[in-house]
């Protein structure tokens, strides 16, 4: 009874402020039309306007720049523009909701009428709030509720209501800041176009990929498209995934962010006021808000709605090798066989579209692939791991009981339907294809069993599937589409071709939840959750999942790389910010093909791109056919020794690499992260995507242009010292110059940090056996920590069951020890073997290891670097102490 009362006292004093706080519209009618051009919001959003056209909708017309979308618009909306009126605002448990009413028709066909609003103050630093038609069940994205707890007191955030026309205002507290405001612009809502605009506090806005871009987008009047495509990577168009978050960061280091629950084909505008648009062709408007306050704070909150990203098997980390090219088995067993000789670190070895027999998913060609299955098991016996390709196109053209994939697939009823009810038939490689619809539970079931069938010849360890947009060679299908609206919708967003079927299949094709109109970008996440299930059942271990189309949530399934990107510096350097931006969005195990995939690489790039590559989360080198080889193994002695190095370095990371997939995992943070994460406070950061994180302690400046030997980088105010040991910066935030041979890539340990190694083996089979290190970065005060996860590396859930082992490291008053949080035993046999002391202010005259004295040991002065060589047993406590 006193919860009840307490919630009902809760909802009446919500009531009371909200609606205390309605204004009252208005602006004259001499000056609705002097609206600056920056804050001009487009009245001609379907087609461009013409004077009488643009007033007969009530509109201004006013020319000025280029009126087509790379200026202000020349018919804008006047202020005060009338759409729908909020009336019969009502407490709700936990929130507040109201009725819109369409105080003018619009000019949109089929336009709603009447909507609900929902508000939901779900916990302190979210909000979600709803615009729905109340008269009919539109199409919603299927996601779970996420968890709610809210304390009314702790609330980041207030919400304000303006009644006529609408609009909602979400801003900070304490403080007042307005985060989101969106009676700047009208409200639409027709059965075919959706629009909301809102105004920025900033011009700091990062996200909503997937989009070749930098990690700051340009709020000169910019359109990011959302509509999954097959599109090997450009500026200014839609790519491979969707994903309808954005990040704004505010004066004095503060963050929110914003994301909109909706899958259907859409438009986001930037305009310099600053403010945004969305414009979507359909569902409904679910807007999530997250008030942070910091930005890594925004991205837990996040990752709280759409899933925190799966912890990968601890192979997945090291190196992978792949390309269209390898036509045999002897072919590649020969690439595995070369990184062997060479000296180079190898875990898994891929097969692109090679090893199908007629390129159709779930075969392998008898001749050129004849010992598959042994070359599988070859591969095991070294240590290694093998991953193949597998696009969702399902071969349709053989006859009846040929292949089984396609007859219990028609049997089972698993494929996307056209109009009249039949598989819709489209082409990819192997020709005349149907496409499974993965939101059917069914296909899921026939997934899996093609998945075990397959497994039970072949015992591959991972799924890379490709071509999941899903991409298509016809427009649409084989017979065309049908002439309706969703194929022609009155407004077509700003996709590559024009048109929604461009390089897909119809947008009238039916699946199990809704027309593929609604759920097209929804397409890879759902073939990533049934392939993730799959291999879950089929292995009993881990899954490895690597896709190319994406969605919100993908990450909770899957890694992903970032497509056919060229052999070129611009797509080196365009790789730092598409990392950055994945990891933001959930999707952490991330990498671009290492030396490009499209065109021949050089030398020099090959080298300055592995030694990039080595700091993706995710690590492959990817070669399309008929390209120049660029393997490392088939460059000079000397790029071949830079390479080495390079992934030398990352093996020996792997540990502290590892640690942080499982923070990810559990605590939604990010692998590699922009500075501005860490620094946000640091407004000089915030435009540094040229440079990334580890975690919070190690900085990576790579070289990403041709014939430099020389990097210029930002470190952020602090101690940084270099992760060989020579030099240390002491940085009052500033950009310093670093000397960056070919054979080098400058990393950087941050003060206050403890890094856990392991001396690199050939395949981490080998090097998880090997001994460890712990680097100790001491800040000024003599203070550093870090800490280690460790388990099996590839059981399911392994940390949730307990099977596990967790250590935290210190360091202060001269020494560094270790504490077991918990002891899981897959430490067992390896020993700590070194530890380095970064910023040892003077010469130790002994040192102990759990009080023993330590003779073995060296401090350089110029570098004030102490070297301790120990034996201790890692699963076990330990003390190290200097004086």
């Amino acid at each position: 009874m006193a919860m009840a009362m307490a919630m009902a006292a809760l909802r009446a004093v919500l009531l009371a402020l909200l609606l205390r706080s309605l204004p009252s519209a208005g602006s004259s009618a001499d000056s609705a039309c002097a609206v600056p051009p920056d804050d001009r919001f487009d009245c001609g959003p379907e087609r461009l306007l013409a004077r009488a056209g643009c007033e007969a909708r009530g509109c201004c017309y006013v020319p000025a720049g280029p009126g087509d979308g790379g200026g202000p618009p020349w018919c804008f909306f006047p202020r005060g523009y009338r759409s729908y009126r909020a009336d019969n605002v009502t407490a709700t448990a936990g929130g507040y909701a109201a009725r819109l009413r369409r105080v003018v028709p619009s000019f949109l066909p089929a336009d709603v009428g009447t909507l609900r609003l929902d508000v939901a103050l779900e916990t302190e630093s979210r909000l979600r709030f709803t615009l729905r038609d109340p008269a009919r069940q539109r199409y919603e994205v299927p996601v779970a509720t996420p968890r709610v707890s809210i304390r009314a007191a702790d609330l980041l955030y207030g919400v304000r209501l303006r009644q006529d026309p609408f609009g909602i205002v979400v801003f900070r507290q304490p403080g007042g800041q307005v985060l989101l405001n969106t009676s700047v612009a009208p409200l639409f809502f027709a059965d075919q176009f959706l629009q909301i605009s809102t105004s920025l506090p900033s011009r700091f806005i990062s996200g909503l990929g997937e989009r070749l871009t930098p990690l700051i987008l340009d709020t000169a009047w910019t359109k990011v498209t959302l509509w999954n495509r097959d599109m090997a990577p450009v500026p200014q168009v839609n790519l491979y995934g969707s994903h309808p978050f954005y990040l704004v960061l505010e004066d004095g280091g503060s963050a929110h962010g914003v994301f909109l629950l909706n899958s259907n084909a859409m438009d986001v505008l930037l305009q310099p006021s600053p403010a945004l648009t969305w414009r979507t062709t359909g569902g409904i408007l679910d807007f999530y808000v997250f008030l942070g306050p910091d930005p890594q704070s925004v991205v837990r909150q996040y990752l709280d709605v759409v899933g925190f990203p799966f912890m990968p098997p601890y192979w997945a980390l090291g190196f992978h090798l792949c390309r269209w090219g390898y036509s045999s088995t002897a072919a590649t067993r020969q690439a595995a066989a070369n990184m062997s000789a060479g000296r180079f670190p190898l875990d898994v070895q891929w097969n692109d579209l090679d090893y199908m027999d007629a390129k159709r998913d779930f075969t392998y060609n008898k001749e050129t692939f004849r010992d598959y299955p042994d070359m599988v098991h070859d591969f095991h016996q070294r240590g290694l791991h093998y991953v193949m390709i597998v696009d969702p196109g399902i071969s349709s053209s053989g006859p009846p009981g040929t292949y089984r994939p396609y007859d219990e697939g028609l049997k089972r009823g698993v494929f996307i339907r056209n109009a009249t009810g039949q598989p819709l038939i489209g082409k990819v490689w192997p020709g005349p294809t149907a496409f499974p619809d993965f939101t059917n539970p069914e296909t899921h079931e026939w997934w899996h069993d093609m998945v075990r069938d397959f497994h039970e010849q072949v015992p591959f360890d991972g799924m890379w599937i490709d071509m999941n947009e899903p991409s298509n060679f016809v427009e649409g299908s084989q017979d065309g589409c049908p002439d309706n609206s969703l194929e022609k919708p009155p407004y077509v967003p700003g996709v590559f071709g024009g048109r929604l079927q461009a390089g897909t299949i119809c947008a009238s094709s039916q699946q199990h939840l809704s027309s593929h109109y609604n759920l097209h970008s929804l397409y890879g996440l759902t073939e990533a959750i049934a392939s993730h299930n799959a291999l879950l059942r089929v292995r009993g271990t881990r899954p490895f999942v690597i896709s190319r189309s994406t969605f919100a949530g993908h990450g909770r399934y899957a890694g992903h790389w970032t497509g056919d990107v060229e052999s070129s510096w611009e797509q080196l350097a365009r790789s730092v910010p598409e990392v950055l931006l994945f990891n933001l969005l959930g999707v952490p195990l991330v990498g671009a093909d290492i030396c490009g995939f499209v065109g021949d690489t050089s030398e020099e790039l090959c080298v300055r791109w592995t030694q990039l590559g080595a700091f993706y989360p995710f690590m492959r080198n990817h070669n399309d056919h008929g390209n120049r080889p660029q393997e490392p193994y088939a460059f000079s002695l000397a790029a071949q020794d830079a390479m080495r190095r390079a992934l030398r370095l990352r093996y020996s990371l792997l540990p502290h690499l590892y640690t942080l997939f499982h923070r990810a995992h559990v605590d939604g943070d990010t692998v590699a992260r922009p500075l501005f994460l860490e620094f946000p406070k640091d407004p000089n950061t915030w435009s540094v995507d040229r440079q990334l994180l580890w975690g919070a302690g190690l900085l990576i400046t790579p070289v990403l242009e041709q014939g430099q030997t020389k990097v210029s980088g930002y470190f952020p105010a602090g101690t940084w010292y270099s992760f060989t040991g020579d030099s240390t910066i002491h940085s009052r935030g500033q950009w310093i110059l670093l000397a960056a041979p070919l054979d080098t890539i400058n990393v950087h340990i941050r003060a206050g940090h403890i890094l856990p190694l392991q001396e690199p083996g050939l395949n981490t089979a080998e090097s998880r056996k090997k001994g460890m290190t712990v680097v100790v970065a001491l800040t000024p005060d003599g203070f550093a920590r870090g800490e280690l996860y460790w388990d099996d590396g590839e059981s399911w859930q392994s940390f949730e069951k307990g099977d596990c082992t967790e250590i935290l490291f210190l360091a202060a008053r001269g020494a560094v020890l270790s504490q077991i949080l918990r002891a899981g035993g897959h430490l067992d046999g390896i020993l700590l073997e070194a530890v380095t002391v970064l910023g040892v202010p003077s010469a130790p005259q002994r040192v102990l290891a759990n009080g023993v004295p330590v003779e073995d040991f060296s401090y350089r002065s110029d570098t004030q670097v102490l070297r301790v060589s120990v034996l201790l047993p890692m699963w076990e406590q330990f003390v190290v102490a200097w004086s």
